[in-house]
C-alpha cells in the first residue's frame, strides 16, 4: 500500500469517527437536514457516481423520465443515501424504550408468530431502498439478533467502524468470505440472519445470475442456498423514511416457491417483491451503485456505459440456465 493511500485511510477513519460523535448529539431534524445537504454536495460533486446514475436510471426507464426528471431521481437518491449513512450514526443511543418513536415497525409480530409455529429459522432481506440501515436495526431491536452479512470497506478502519454502529440492536456482523456455511448453522439452529440480496457479486464469488428491469445482475444466492437447504423463511422487508425524521420499516409476509424451485429461481423471485417496490419509490433506491456490471454477449438492449463483457459471467449464465434459471 502506498504511503499515500496510508494516509487517506487514517483521514477517512478520522472524519468518519468524528461523524460517529457529532451526529448521534445532533436534533432529529437537524440530522435530516444535514442528510439533504450532503447528499446535494455529493451529488454535484461526485461525477463519476452521477454518470452511474443517470446511466442505470435511462437504461432502466427510458422515455419513461425525462432527462430533468432522471437528474432530479438521481440527486434525492443521494440525499437518502446520505440520511440512511447519517441515520446510522444517529441511531447510537437509540434503545429498545424510544427506537420505536424513530423507527415504526410494521409485521414483526406476525413473523414472530409464524417462527414459533413452524420451528425454522429466517432470513430478512432488504436491498439498498429507503433505509436498508434501520431495517437491520429493526430487526435487532424486535431480538431476532441477526447475523449479517456485509461487505468490507477497502478502508479496514471504516470496516470496525461500521460494524460497531450496526451492532448496536443486538446483532452481529459477519464479512461475505465464508458466510455460506455460518448461516447454515444459524438458520439451522432457528436464528435469523439478514442480507441485501441486490449486491453485485463477481461470477467467481457465491454469485447467480437474474433479471432486474430487463438487465441481467449478478448477485448474491445465499439466502436462496438457505431457503433451499435449511427451509429458511426469507422475508422481505420495506422501508420508507418520512420527513420529520422516522421511517416506516415493513416485514412482509415470507415468500413461498415450489418445492422443486433451483436457487436461481428462488432468487429471482426474491427479486421480483422488491422490484415493483423500487419502481414505485425509485427515489429511494442507491441509482449510483454499478448495479449492472456484467453485459451479456447476446444483450438486445442497452446497458450502462460501465457494463461489460466477462468470460466468468458467461459460463455462470450457461450454468444457471443448464440447473433451470432462467
Amino acid at each position: 500500500m502506498s504511503r499515500w493511500k496510508r494516509f487517506r485511510y487514517v483521514l477517512e477513519a478520522a472524519a468518519c469517527r468524528w461523524l460517529v460523535w457529532l451526529v448521534p448529539r445532533l436534533p432529529r431534524a437537524e440530522c435530516v437536514k444535514l442528510g439533504i445537504l450532503l447528499g446535494d454536495l455529493a451529488y454535484f460533486f461526485d461525477r463519476r457516481g452521477r454518470a452511474v446514475a443517470l446511466a442505470n436510471l435511462e437504461c432502466v426507464f427510458g422515455d419513461q423520465y425525462s432527462l430533468a426528471q432522471r437528474r432530479w431521481i438521481a440527486r434525492l437518491s443521494y440525499r437518502n443515501f446520505a440520511r440512511t449513512m447519517l441515520d446510522l450514526f444517529w441511531a447510537k443511543p437509540l434503545v429498545r424504550g424510544n427506537y420505536e418513536n424513530y423507527m415504526r415497525q410494521e409485521g414483526f409480530g406476525e413473523i414472530r408468530d409464524q417462527l414459533a409455529r413452524e420451528k425454522r429459522g429466517t432470513v430478512f432481506l432488504c436491498v439498498h431502498q429507503g433505509n436498508w440501515e434501520w431495517a437491520s436495526l429493526t430487526s435487532g431491536f424486535q431480538d431476532f439478533f441477526n447475523v449479517v452479512v456485509t461487505e468490507n470497506f477497502k478502508n479496514p478502519r471504516l470496516t470496525k467502524i461500521f460494524s460497531q454502529a450496526r451492532e448496536i440492536s443486538g446483532q452481529t456482523m459477519i464479512p461475505q468470505e465464508n458466510s455460506l456455511l455460518r448461516m447454515l448453522k444459524v438458520v439451522k439452529r432457528g436464528g435469523a440472519t439478514g442480507m441485501l440480496i441486490d449486491l453485485n457479486l463477481r461470477p467467481s464469488q457465491a454469485a447467480t445470475v437474474i433479471e432486474g428491469f430487463g438487465l441481467k445482475m449478478c448477485v448474491p444466492l445465499v439466502h436462496a442456498v438457505l431457503a433451499q437447504r435449511a427451509h429458511a423463511l426469507l422475508v422481505p422487508v420495506e422501508t420508507e423514511p418520512h420527513d420529520d425524521g422516522s421511517c416506516r420499516v415493513t416485514a412482509h409476509p415470507g415468500l413461498v416457491f415450489p418445492p422443486d424451485a433451483s436457487v436461481q429461481q428462488i432468487a429471482q423471485q426474491c427479486w421480483d417483491y422488491f422490484e415493483p417496490i423500487v419502481r414505485r419509490r425509485p427515489d429511494l433506491w442507491l441509482w449510483p451503485y454499478k448495479h449492472f456490471r456484467y453485459r451479456p454477449k447476446d444483450a438486445t438492449r442497452p446497458y450502462p456505459f460501465y457494463a461489460h463483457e466477462s468470460a466468468k459471467f458467461e459460463k455462470l449464465q450457461r450454468s444457471v440456465a443448464k440447473e433451470g434459471g432462467s
